[in-house]
């Protein structure tokens, strides 16, 4: 088995890894006859296409624009940043082999049995947010009522937001994907219309802390998936500096070991290689990775400028509050 951790070691670029990867693991899939390896591959090759041949996001990345420029006009007061990004080679390779630890966990408790290749592979048809945009607002305290606190504000705010979104860029060519998650808790603060579309974990917020409106859009004009996230700062400081952030590992590898005492090895091929690949990645040692454009001093200390941890980004607008500065009467 090959794994990402063979080649992060050779002073390449990104894009060459990319390349090498997928098509090594291509002929591994035909020499085993591994359809999930196939699929793997093909994965890969889908985010080199984007960071290779990225002109489509100019005139996304434009469009998407439009909803800021929208935004700064009926929201003069509030402060509020628009990020996009690339999925980074690293986060994409790990989410990949966690949807498969996931399904094959989740089938074998609901049947006691595994699911098969060709059921494995329809899972694995499903991503999109290799391209994703972030919206984060935040209240300054000159705008908060005396009878209301501020983070009750802010998320009434964010869904007022997020009920303008699937409209006003349906008008510019994107089209708004229902989220395939029927029962769930979505916020009454959504209108009946919107509540299709997001996946609501400001309202029920994910076992780590997680709080996040996530909707994703089918772009008709560049014909491909883009995720859109909306928090208020506190949110994201959550989930980038806070419990919910991507360092995490041992939680996350607590929660694979404890999988596999269910799934013992041997049992399922694909779930020992997907839990393999996840577990180096997990305990990587980015100070001794050698990519070109890399450089790490530990795991928290990261200067990525090549898409392979962080991702690249796309969008960076920031707006302030043009009252931000006023005092309160």
């Amino acid at each position: 088995m090959i794994a990402l951790n063979d080649y992060l070691f050779s002073g390449d670029t990104v894009l060459k890894i990319l390349h090498q990867y997928s098509c090594d693991l291509k002929k591994e899939a035909a020499a085993n006859r591994n359809m999930i390896d196939l699929v793997h591959s093909n994965f890969l090759i889908q985010l080199t296409e984007l960071l290779e041949h990225n002109d489509f996001l100019t005139s996304q990345s434009q469009r998407i624009k439009e909803f800021y420029k929208y935004m700064t006009s009926v929201y003069p007061f509030l402060a509020f940043t628009f990020k996009g990004r690339i999925k980074s080679l690293i986060r994409a390779e790990e989410k990949f082999n966690g949807y498969i630890l996931e399904y094959i966990y989740d089938y074998y408790k609901e049947n006691g049995t595994y699911p098969t290749e060709t059921q494995i592979k329809s899972n694995l048809l499903c991503f999109r947010d290799l391209i994703a945009y972030r919206i984060v607002i935040s209240l300054p305290l000159c705008h908060v009522s005396s009878k209301e606190r501020i983070d009750e504000q802010e998320i009434g705010y964010l869904y007022e937001i997020a009920n303008t979104m699937p409209m006003f860029l349906e008008e510019r060519g994107f089209t708004a994907e229902l989220s395939g998650i029927e029962g769930r808790t979505v916020s009454e603060k959504l209108t009946e219309s919107n509540r299709v579309y997001y996946r609501d974990y400001v309202a029920k917020p994910r076992s780590s802390g997680y709080q996040s409106l996530h909707i994703t859009f089918y772009d008709n004009l560049a014909r491909c998936f883009t995720e859109v996230q909306l928090r208020t700062k506190d949110m994201d400081d959550l989930a980038e500096i806070g419990k919910a952030n991507h360092f995490g590992y041992e939680k996350h590898q607590e929660e694979c070991r404890s999988k596999h005492d269910i799934i013992p090895e041997g049992e399922c091929k694909y779930f020992d290689e997907a839990y393999e690949r996840l577990t180096m990645l997990q305990e990587l040692d980015l100070s001794a990775v050698n990519v070109n454009m890399f450089k790490a001093i530990n795991n928290q200390l990261i200067n990525d400028g090549c898409g392979l941890f962080r991702g690249r980004q796309i969008l960076p607008f920031e707006h302030l509050s043009r009252f931000q500065n006023d005092l309160i009467d």
